[in-house]
């Protein structure tokens, strides 16, 4: 919710347009002469009301619902940043105004929300609602931290889309970034963005540069314990990918023994689906089968995303014993149904993939 420090006749403007109210009813809806109301139209930033009639002003905002204060941010900030009609003075503004720091942080906690959820169009347009907004050049240091954080999210929601390479990419994104939070002096969020830089490093299919870049984030003490098991974890995911599945399952079980340590049931979870594969990699579908189960039973987030992980994961499985070859197609089109539903292009591929594999030589299979 928007919040205003100090009054003038700019944002009881605005907040009057968001009310959708007549000078008049506006007056009277505040108990003030229209006088007073027409006086702070014509002044705008130039005047301020008198300190009762800012509480009357504060109170007239908290009232109202999430729709007036949307048009209330939107209507400000067209007032601040574009010419007014002819005949009128240009309102400037320097950059964002206190409240839109707050409101712009209020909108990177639904983001957050919205790409656990897979929401990418709403997540898209809250971001692009302040990326569009603001030049990085006309912020100041907290206004380009959260200009740095939007950037990263906005790599989040590109790299979960799987658009990871090229100019609007995940990998522009993080590095976009990290050169922000380079600049401003805070090491935890570079190396946060090293970490995803070497997540799209992965998904590029550089599985050996990847897993080096995790092995040197494993140790980094700019890093949260959290996030070095993570990288620990990931380390085992590339030497999986590339074939050294009983290395990987090591290199995965001491990840796991961290999330245990840390309480992390989502990490745990998601560290034994990776173990599952790597088993199956190596060609113990028993062990697989075990890990995979614990996986699929122990988590407690309920994204999207890592269902059709877990899924995929679950079908690669099942396709590998001819006996439940059937059942794994069956868990692999319900993985792909809902990956196509939430626009998970990356894990669409990966599906489609494992579907290649299982067909091999003996072509594909009978519906």
């Amino acid at each position: 919710m928007a919040t205003v420090h100090h009054w003038t006749g700019l944002e009881a403007k605005a907040l009057r347009g968001a009310l959708r109210l007549s000078v008049r009813a506006f007056a009277q809806q505040l108990g003030l002469a229209v006088a007073t109301v027409s006086k702070w139209e014509s002044k705008l930033a130039d005047t301020a009301p008198r300190p009762d009639t800012q509480a009357i002003l504060d109170t007239a905002l908290s009232r109202a619902d999430a729709a007036v204060h949307l048009r209330f941010e939107t209507i400000l900030s067209e007032m601040t940043s574009t010419g007014p009609s002819a005949g009128q003075p240009r309102v400037t503004a320097s950059g964002p105004r206190a409240w839109e720091y707050e409101s712009w942080a209020d909108d990177l906690d639904r983001v957050v929300v919205a790409l656990s959820r897979q929401n990418f169009t709403f997540a898209d347009s809250l971001l692009n609602r302040w990326l569009t907004r603001f030049q990085a050049s006309e912020l100041d240091e907290k206004g380009l931290y959260l200009f740095a954080r939007s950037t990263a999210l906005l790599g989040d929601l590109k790299r979960d889309q799987g658009t990871v390479l090229g100019p609007l990419s995940a990998r522009r994104s993080y590095a976009d970034a990290r050169a922000i939070f380079t600049q401003l002096g805070i090491p935890r969020r570079v190396a946060q963005l090293d970490l995803s830089l070497a997540v799209v490093t992965e998904m590029s299919g550089k599985l050996e540069l990847a897993a080096r870049h995790y092995e040197t984030l494993a140790v980094d003490d700019r890093l949260s314990r959290r996030d070095r098991a993570r990288a620990r974890l990931w380390v085992g995911t590339s030497l999986s990918k590339d074939g050294q599945h009983d290395y990987a399952t090591r290199v995965m079980q001491a990840a796991t023994r961290d999330f245990e340590d840390l309480t992390e049931p989502d990490d745990w979870s998601v560290a034994h689906q990776k173990l599952a594969l790597a088993r199956r990699g190596a060609g113990d579908l028993t062990e697989a089968l075990h890990f995979i189960e614990i996986a699929r039973s122990s988590g407690t987030t309920e994204s999207p995303m890592q269902r059709v992980r877990l899924d995929t994961a679950h079908g690669h499985i099942l396709l590998s014993d001819p006996a439940t070859r059937d059942d794994g197609h069956l868990v692999l089109d319900q993985a792909a149904r809902q990956a196509a539903q939430y626009g998970l292009v990356h894990q669409l591929r990966s599906i489609e993939g494992i579907r290649a594999m299982s067909e091999g030589p003996t072509g594909p299979r009978q519906r």
